[in-house]
C-alpha cells in the first residue's frame, strides 16, 4: 500500500454523474428532476491501495478503531473528530445459534460505540468533514440515536448543534441529545422538521449529518462513509473472510448501505473473495415491496400501526438501500413487534446483549427466516445490533413482570422467587 484512497468527488448511484461540490446534501440534482430521489456516494481512486494487504490495511499497533481505516475514508485532515467509535466486538451467538439451528451466527455488537449506537461511524466522519470545510453549525432531524451522536461530535468538535426532532420521542432519548449541549426543538411531523432543517442548511449554511427532503434519499454521503469500517473490521474478526449474510435494521438504509459498500471495496481490493447478500430488516417494508414488484424506486408504503421500533419505522425505502440488495442478491424481510421483542428478550436473556427495539430487528429477520427453513445452517450470517436497550426501556418494560418486594424474611424471598419468576431455589 502506497497511500490512501484518491477522493474523486460524489457520484450518484443511478446515473453516475460525477459532483465536486462539498456541501451537496440532496442527492442527485439530475436524478430528482427526472422524479427520482438518490442518494451521491463518495468515489474514490483505489489505486493507491492496489498493493494491499491484510496486515498493511489494518496493521497491528494501528490507530484504534474507526480511524484505523483512514485510508478508505474521505476525510484527510489531521484533525479528525473522534470519542473512540469503532473496534466493536464481533459476538458468538453459541446458545441462540443452536436453537435456531445456525451454528455460525454472530452479532456485531453495535451498543459499545461511545454513544451507544452505530450512528457513532456515521457521525465521527460527518463532522470530520464538517471540521474540514469550515463549517460552525450542526443541524439534524432525529428520533434519538442519531441525533444523539451528532450532539456528542459536535461538542467534540466545539461546534454549536441544532436538532428537530418529535414530541412523541422517548424522554431518554431527548435527554441525551440535550445533555450533549445540542439545542433541541420539537416540530409537529416529521414533514416539519425536515423543511425547518433545509432552511438552516439552505439559508444559513448550517451542516447537515441526517437527511432533510421528502421522498427521502439518505443522509450525508461524507457520513455513510463511516459504515464501512463495519464491513472491514467483520472481515478481519472472520480471519479476512466474508459471511454469506450480513442482516441490517433499515429505514433509510445508511448503514444497510454504506456496510455494502465497505464490503464492495474490500472485494475489489482482493482483500476477500466474496461479498455477502444483504438483508434489510425493516418493520414496514417499503424495500421488500419494491423488490417484490420489481419498481425501478422504492414508493411509499401503507403502516397499519406504529411500530416498536419507531427509529426504523420508515413508510418511504430509498434508492440506497435498494441498490445494496439487488447487488448483492439480498431481500428485505417485514417485521412484527411481536417478533422483534422476542428477539430482544432472545438476546438479552440468553446471550447476555440487551439492545433497543429496533436494534433487535435484525435478529428478528433471521427468526423468521429460519422459521421458513430459509436458512442454510452451514452458513456464517452476521446480524448488526445497532443500539443499546436503555435508549428505549419503555418498549421493554412491557416483557417485564414488575419487581416485586422482597421485606426482610429469606423464606419470603424465596416464595417470591418461585412465585413471580418460577424459580424453585429452596430445594
Amino acid at each position: 500500500m502506497t497511500g490512501p484512497a484518491r477522493v474523486l468527488g460524489l457520484q450518484c448511484l443511478r446515473c453516475r454523474a460525477r459532483f465536486d461540490e462539498p456541501r451537496l446534501f440532496t442527492g442527485c440534482p439530475r436524478c430528482r428532476a427526472q422524479g427520482v430521489a438518490v442518494n451521491l456516494t463518495v468515489e474514490y481512486d483505489l489505486s493507491p491501495l492496489a498493493d494491499v494487504t491484510p496486515e498493511t490495511f489494518a496493521p497491528p499497533g494501528a490507530r484504534k478503531g474507526l480511524w484505523r481505516f483512514a485510508h478508505l475514508l474521505p476525510t484527510r485532515s489531521a484533525r479528525t473528530v473522534s470519542l473512540g467509535e469503532g473496534a466493536t466486538p464481533l459476538v458468538h451467538l453459541e446458545r441462540l445459534g443452536r436453537r435456531l439451528g445456525l451454528p455460525r451466527l454472530y452479532a456485531k455488537d453495535e451498543s459499545q460505540n461511545p454513544t451507544w449506537s452505530y450512528k457513532d461511524r456515521l457521525c465521527a466522519v460527518a463532522v470530520s468533514h464538517a471540521v474540514d470545510i469550515g463549517a460552525r453549525v450542526i443541524t439534524i432531524s432525529s428520533t434519538g440515536n442519531h441525533g444523539a451522536s451528532t450532539a456528542a461530535y459536535a461538542a467534540r468538535a466545539g461546534l454549536s448543534c441544532v436538532i428537530f426532532t418529535l414530541a412523541s420521542v422517548p424522554e431518554t432519548m431527548k435527554t441525551l441529545m440535550q445533555a450533549y449541549g445540542a439545542a433541541v426543538v420539537e416540530c409537529p411531523t416529521s414533514e416539519a422538521r425536515w423543511d425547518l432543517m433545509r432552511q438552516g442548511v439552505e439559508r444559513l449554511g448550517w451542516y447537515p449529518t441526517s437527511g432533510f427532503i421528502a421522498p427521502p434519499v439518505g443522509s450525508n454521503p461524507w457520513g455513510v462513509e463511516g459504515y464501512k469500517t463495519i464491513a472491514y473490521e467483520i472481515a478481519e474478526d472472520l480471519g479476512w473472510t466474508a459471511p454469506d449474510l450480513v442482516v441490517v435494521p433499515s429505514a433509510y438504509s445508511d448503514g444497510l448501505y454504506g456496510t455494502w459498500k465497505g464490503w464492495t471495496e474490500l472485494q475489489a481490493l482482493g482483500l476477500v473473495k466474496h461479498a455477502p447478500r444483504m438483508i434489510a430488516a425493516e418493520p414496514f417494508g417499503p424495500l421488500a415491496h419494491a423488490l417484490e414488484r420489481e419498481l425501478e424506486a422504492p414508493e411509499m408504503v401503507d403502516a397499519p400501526s406504529p411500530s416498536v421500533a419507531f427509529s426504523i419505522a420508515s413508510r418511504y425505502g430509498t434508492w440506497q438501500g435498494l441498490a445494496a440488495l439487488r447487488e448483492s442478491g439480498g431481500a428485505g424481510v417485514r417485521l412484527t413487534d411481536e417478533g422483534i421483542l422476542e428477539a430482544q428478550r432472545a438476546l438479552a436473556r440468553e446471550e447476555g446483549l440487551f439492545v433497543e427495539p429496533s436494534s433487535a430487528a435484525s435478529l428478528t429477520a433471521v427468526m423468521q427466516l429460519a422459521a421458513r427453513k430459509a436458512l442454510d445452517p452451514s452458513r456464517t450470517i452476521v446480524i448488526v445490533l445497532t443500539s443499546g436497550g436503555l435508549k428505549d426501556p419503555g418498549a421493554s418494560r412491557t416483557w417485564m413482570p414488575p419487581v416485586p418486594a422482597a421485606g426482610h424474611d429469606f423464606d419470603r424471598v424465596l416464595t417470591v422467587l418461585r412465585e413471580a419468576y418460577g424459580l424453585a431455589l429452596d430445594r
